[in-house]
């Protein structure tokens, strides 16, 4: 995957509607955005997605769909949902401490590497030491996720060998997400 950045939705903490919030974060920058919202029928992710995807389209950026129940062309795995077929173009899927990434991935997701906001309760943070010792064994590029969401941290995890950052809340809850963007992009 060319980006470094990955955008992962949640349209519940956003201070505008998930698309315009989305339009405004474009202008720091392409990446591909992770569309999760599992709080959402899939008829309601759909519809946000029919209108996601030629936005980021247009700015060089990348839609993928979490646990999609139908067939698309990206595709980003929660730890336990099974891989879809006919594989998608583009697979990605979360892991956590003491998992082991599918070969058949394209990218993985690594967390919680710093404590988060966004998804408590998920382990205590790994660090960026256990952050390269898995980025070094990994067969696919590994995302940094879980609190990577300031500048020196996306610096930090590419340091330690990552391919790139996940973030949700410095993107979907900020005031300016052009400026958020801009800033990780800068870092990575």
């Amino acid at each position: 995957m060319q980006h470094r950045l990955l955008v992962v939705t949640d349209s519940t903490r956003c201070p505008r509607p998930l698309p315009e919030q989305v339009a405004l974060a474009l202008r720091g920058g392409p990446f591909a955005l992770v569309l999760r919202d599992k709080h959402l029928q899939w008829t309601d992710r759909a519809a946000l997605a029919e209108e996601l995807g030629p936005l980021l389209a247009a700015s060089g950026g990348l839609l993928i769909v979490s646990d999609p129940p139908v067939a698309v062309e990206a595709a980003h795995l929660s730890a336990s949902f099974p891989f879809p077929r006919p594989r998608p173009a583009l697979v990605g899927r979360s892991v956590h401490a003491g998992e082991t990434p599918e070969p058949d991935l394209d990218y993985c997701t690594y967390s919680p590497v710093w404590p988060t906001a966004s998804k408590p309760g998920y382990g205590p943070a790994l660090g960026t030491r256990k952050l390269a010792a898995f980025c070094a064994a990994s067969s696919v590029p590994v995302f940094a996720l879980g609190g990577a969401d300031l500048p020196e941290r996306a610096r930090a995890a590419r340091e330690a060998g990552a391919a790139g950052v996940a973030v949700m809340g410095a993107v979907m809850r900020a005031e300016d997400p052009e400026r958020a963007v801009r800033a990780l992009q800068a870092a990575l």
